[in-house]
């Protein structure tokens, strides 16, 4: 597929000024990021577009090059520049903190050593029915990177602070000319971070960072079904370099129940009723998840048949009226009959055979579309 004009990607006319594009490339950044669209396909798309859109236009070296020659002349610089390592090979990190490091106390290009955000975990989080229609809170263990306490981040020992790098002058780039272009890349030295350490952290080994368990107490709103994440801002993995930590996302996932079925906000299940009931009527207990409720049986209702009882489902999470519950009922036939109840059966089944009143419709009405279905009529 084509390859769309990237003035059009980033919705900026081709005149625009560098501070144009950056503000177009944040705003999309933003609306298409798959964390704020989870299971989105064609916004990762839109994100990955938007990114390489802006990868070339907030360069000038590169915005020359396609304001002349288009997608085939970035191409070729491209597969000039040696790959993933040159031209074309700024990832995604490089991007995002260069456009969103004003947030993040980080500069991409301005001297300063580099900060970076720390990653996001996922828990999944189990939860029984009862718990997920009322709410619930209870308390998880998250195995995470925390900031080493011992040297409060830095990854330096006591008395002793990470110097700036003297390859890069701590910029955590290096700038490597190859005939008409420039390219940047990580320096080597201190892998991109613009500082080194010299004497590291006893605790941490240099890392800044060590692996603890920490016991979050999350409170599930009520309502929540499967699938559904709650954010904890900040409770990810600890950044490097002073950078802000992840988040952590708590996922649902409601375990089947016993007796209930949940479709959205309603709820249904199967109520057993005697045989005689069935015929006669009379009320049921039906279980809810508040309790028992008596259920009236009309006389003469049939195996499948289905009561509605309002409010008594699913309040949805966000608001709105709480669904229902949805009782079928299943007739049950007798069993471990005696000889003398299957007599007085026979005899009922036969009274009902012989005075034609047509106690049996779905049974009589079901021969008799077989018949006109063999008869052809």
């Amino acid at each position: 597929m084509a390859k769309r004009d990237y003035y059009k990607v980033l919705e900026v006319a081709k005149n625009a000024t560098e501070a144009d594009i950056k503000k177009s490339y944040r705003r999309l950044a933003m609306k298409y990021h798959p964390d704020r669209n989870p299971g989105d396909k064609k916004a990762e798309e839109q994100f990955k577009e938007a990114k390489e859109a802006y990868e070339v236009l907030a360069d000038a070296q590169k915005r020359a090059i396609y304001d002349q020659h288009g997608h085939d002349g970035i191409d070729a610089a491209r597969q000039g520049g040696g790959g993933a390592g040159g031209f074309g090979g700024a990832d995604f990190g490089d991007i995002f903190g260069e456009v969103f490091g004003d947030i993040f106390g980080g500069n991409r290009r301005g001297g300063r050593s580099q900060v970076f955000r720390g990653a996001d975990l996922r828990y999944e989080l189990e939860l029984e029915l009862p718990q997920a229609v009322f709410g619930h809170t209870t308390e998880v263990e998250i195995p995470r990177l925390m900031e080493c306490e011992t040297c409060s981040g830095s990854g330096a020992a006591k008395g002793h602070s990470p110097v700036t790098c003297d390859q890069c002058q701590g910029s955590g780039q290096m700038r490597i000319s190859q005939g008409f272009f420039q390219l940047q890349q990580p320096c080597n030295r201190c892998r991109g971070t613009g500082r080194i350490i010299r004497n590291p952290c006893d605790t941490c080994l240099g890392q800044g960072r060590i692996r603890r368990t920490r016991k979050l107490s999350v409170k599930v709103p009520a309502g929540v079904s499967t699938g559904d994440r709650i954010r904890l801002g900040g409770e990810g993995e600890a950044g490097r370099n002073g950078g802000p930590a992840g988040d952590l996302y708590i996922e649902m996932n409601v375990k089947p129940h016993p007796i209930f079925e949940r479709e959205g906000d309603d709820l249904s299940c199967e109520v057993p009723v005697s045989f005689a009931t069935a015929v006669l009527g009379g009320a049921v207990k039906v279980p809810t998840l508040e309790g028992d409720v008596s259920l009236k049986i009309p006389a003469e209702t049939q195996s499948g048949r289905v009561f509605r009882l309002r409010d008594k489902g699913v309040k949805p999470v966000r608001g709105g009226d709480r669904g229902d519950l949805f009782c079928r009922v299943v007739v049950e036939t007798p069993v471990n009959l005696s000889s003398e109840q299957r007599e007085l059966l026979k005899q009922f089944d036969e009274s009902l055979r012989v005075d034609g009143r047509g106690h049996t419709p779905r049974e009589e009405g079901f021969f008799e579309g077989v018949k006109r279905f063999f008869s052809g009529s």
